[in-house]
């Protein structure tokens, strides 16, 4: 896999291969931390950023259009007004190490081309960790309040900020044109009184409900807070405000960032105390140590210290890198950690048979929060730490988020362990765990796997919890409890055997024909009779007529959601929309997978040549359909189902239908924002120039995707005359 190899040994082919991978999976992270859920801890995510960072160092003309070096912040959700801002709201580059700070300083001594004996001065202040805003002052008077967005466009909560106390309606000795930055916040004891709030059921979520799940940290509920469409709600919460940047202004404030700073003081805005100038890379070190050690007893949460070029005329002469000002960086805190005992390993085997350890750990306190568990990943991070049941182990959050190992204390190691032999069996069915090897590549996946399929109970559950899932068949009263109680008393096995629940209650059977074995993963032991049994899982009957209306709902979802809903690897929702609609029937996917497995390379020309869909999705449905049972139990399942078909784009035109290629550099849009337009006009876009291919879209450096087109008598347009063609405008 290219995520296993060094950036130094990375081909160009898997550089490539591993920049999309990155592009990806930071964008899902942008959007789950932009709605207040974050899926990768901070830490994680500052190390996939700088691999990104790089490999593009190595390789800059594979830069991606989508690269994460070049965005800022996340995309607006659409719940509020969007604003773009009259001066971009930036993000900052990181430091993680006091030789990073010492190059800062380098840097900029060589930019700016400044004798070794010249005072270079920087203001050094916290890094809270909370919500940018940007608040516009006309006349003194707060008129709008954004969120940074995406850095260039943010969205509107003027009236949920004006909730804020820390933030004044009004303000006197400021430019005409005023934009003061800061960070929104909620205070560590307000969070705790926050969460009892919720207990108590005095909360609504961001959509109007009672809210029934406490806030993660400080910084969600901030986040989540800013999003409530009454801002009456949002007045509830005790939300904080650090005034620390400017953005658009009629008139400077001051020659130097401290300056400027303290006149936000004399305004009446919040600024942070511990903010100071430091005059050397020594002194600048010494007051991050002392910011460092005030962490724990601070009312707020910081990760870091941000460092900033304090004369102004020096940070406009010094300028932006992309995304990120070159006066200014982020010197982030090392993740706090504790020592604890790894009391045993434990294997816990997902839906696609993915065996993954997790450390039970004696129960210690990390950053605030109780830790007892730990992610180990994989065999080879057990081997990599050569953690032993029985040893004392370091653990930290990180990103003050997800607890992990970060080494073993030899020293304390008990004299009787023995290296931890990770089982080559599935702990749940006892067939063979494999560590699968790409046919093509010849590289050995990572995690190793239970082939036991559809006959391992472990993988049974999990891919039905999967399969009734909000974005597959959205099936409600069949939660985790209910699956789980229902496959342990033998009711289900199957997704089939979903919509056989009613008739089966009717008739008053019970079990799943050929389940009676299927005792290793029972929950609670089967009761004598159908109707106990049934009452053990459903409640009332009220509970089983809506899980039996919610089941007949569902026969009739769409292609892709069915298609998703199987669980196949790699087959995410935008693989299985992609699926859904170019080969419009479950059925007819199913033929392609059987195909592929008897090697039909044609099926795989056709599959690969459909933009977003490669080798590795060949693969994976070859693989699945190749499994003769799991085409019984699909059919078993299309009986009893009448998938409706995949809306597809409604507009009529020139190329409705049509399958188009882009190719080379386009200038007046991105390759994405070229292929979302023609999808929107119904086209199908593709990868490669076939002999179905109707256009090829030509940008510079086409390369041989011309030559092919002109061969095979594809109609080529440049991106001019495809815009012409569509009637369309080029975006500014």
């Amino acid at each position: 896999m290219t995520s296993d190899i060094d950036v130094n040994d990375l081909t160009e082919a898997q550089a490539k291969q591993e920049l999309a991978r990155l592009a990806d999976l930071l964008a899902k992270a942008d959007i789950a931390y932009d709605k207040a859920s974050p899926t990768m801890a901070d830490a994680d995510y500052d190390a996939l950023s700088q691999r990104n960072s790089a490999i593009e160092q190595r390789f800059p003309h594979l830069a991606r259009a989508d690269s994460p070096s070049s965005k800022v912040g996340s995309t607006p959700t659409g719940r509020f007004a969007k604003v773009r801002h009259a001066a971009q709201m930036l993000s900052l580059d990181n430091a993680f190490s006091d030789e990073d700070v010492a190059e800062f300083y380098t840097r900029i001594r060589r930019f700016l081309g400044l004798d070794p004996e010249v005072e270079v001065a920087l203001t050094a202040e916290p890094k809270i960790d909370g919500v940018s805003a940007n608040l516009r002052y006309e006349n003194g008077i707060f008129v709008q309040g954004t969120t940074r967005g995406d850095g260039t466009v943010g969205e509107d909560i003027t009236a949920n900020l004006m909730t804020i106390s820390d933030i004044p309606h009004r303000i006197a000795g400021a430019p005409d044109l005023l934009e003061v930055r800061g960070e929104v916040y909620l205070g560590k004891a307000d969070f705790a009184t926050l969460n009892q709030m919720v207990e108590r059921g005095e909360l609504l979520d961001e959509n109007g409900k009672a809210r029934k799940e406490k806030f993660v940290n400080p910084r969600n509920a901030a986040a989540g807070s800013l999003r409530q469409k009454e801002p009456k709600e949002t007045a509830k919460r005790p939300l904080r405000f650090f005034a620390y940047a400017w953005g658009a202004l009629s008139a400077p404030l001051a020659d130097t960032q401290a300056e400027a700073v303290a006149r936000f003081a004399q305004m009446g805005f919040k600024t942070n105390p511990l903010m100071q100038r430091t005059i050397s890379v020594e002194q600048t070190l010494a007051h991050y140590a002392v910011i460092e050690a005030q962490r724990a007893t601070l009312d707020y949460d910081i990760d870091g210290v941000v460092y900033k070029v304090d004369r102004l005329d020096w940070q406009d002469r010094l300028g932006l890198v992309t995304k990120a000002p070159r006066w200014a960086i982020a010197h982030k805190f090392s993740a706090e950690q504790a020592q604890t005992i790894l009391e045993r390993i434990d294997i816990q085997v997902g839906r696609t048979g993915a065996l993954t350890p997790t450390a039970r750990l004696h129960p210690v306190t990390v950053g605030g929060v109780v830790v007892s568990n730990a992610t180990m990943h994989n065999q080879d991070e057990i081997e990599r730490l050569d953690a032993r049941e029985g040893d004392s182990v370091v653990i930290q959050r990180a990103g003050d988020v997800i607890p992990q190992i970060v080494r073993v204390v030899m020293e304390k190691r008990p004299a009787n362990s023995a290296p931890y032999a990770f089982p080559t069996v599935c702990p749940a069915c006892g067939s063979a765990a494999v560590r699968e090897e790409n046919p093509r590549t010849g590289e050995r996946d990572v995690v190793r796997r239970c082939t036991g399929g559809l006959i391992c109970p472990a993988q049974g559950v999990e891919r039905l919890k999967h399969f009734v899932s909000r974005k597959a068949m959205d099936i409600d009263g069949l939660g985790t409890r209910q699956i789980e109680d229902f496959f342990g008393r033998h009711m289900l096995r199957e997704p089939a055997d979903i919509f056989t629940l009613a008739a089966r209650h009717r008739d008053g059977t019970f079990n799943v024909p050929g389940t009676s074995d299927l005792n290793s993963y029972k929950r609670l032991a089967p009761t004598k009779s159908a109707p106990e049994r049934w009452s053990a899982v459903v409640t009332n009957q009220k509970s089983l007529d809506n899980l039996f209306e919610a089941i007949e709902t569902a026969r009739t979802r769409p292609v892709d959601r069915v298609l998703f809903g199987l669980g196949i690897r790699h087959v995410g929702e935008v693989t299985a929309r992609l699926l859904a609609q170019r080969f419009e029937t479950v059925d007819r996917v199913k033929d392609l997978g059987a195909a592929l497995a008897q090697g039909d390379e044609a099926v795989r020309a056709e599959l690969v040549e459909i933009d977003g869909i490669g080798e590795t999705v060949a693969d994976a449905l070859a693989s699945f359909f190749g499994e003769a049972r799991n085409g019984a139990a699909l059919d078993r399942l299309l009986a009893q189902l009448s998938p409706a078909p995949v809306a597809l784009p409604t507009a009529e035109g020139a190329v409705a239908g049509k399958i188009i290629v882009f190719t080379g550099t386009l200038e007046k849009m991105t390759r994405d924002e070229a292929k979302a337009r023609a999808t929107a006009m119904g086209a199908k876009v593709a990868s490669a120039v076939s002999s179905k291919t109707d256009m090829l879209v030509a940008g510079a450096k086409a390369g041989s995707k011309i030559k092919k087109a002109q061969e095979l008598g594809v109609q080529t347009l440049t991106e001019d005359e495809w815009l012409d063609f569509i009637g369309a405008v080029p975006p500014l």
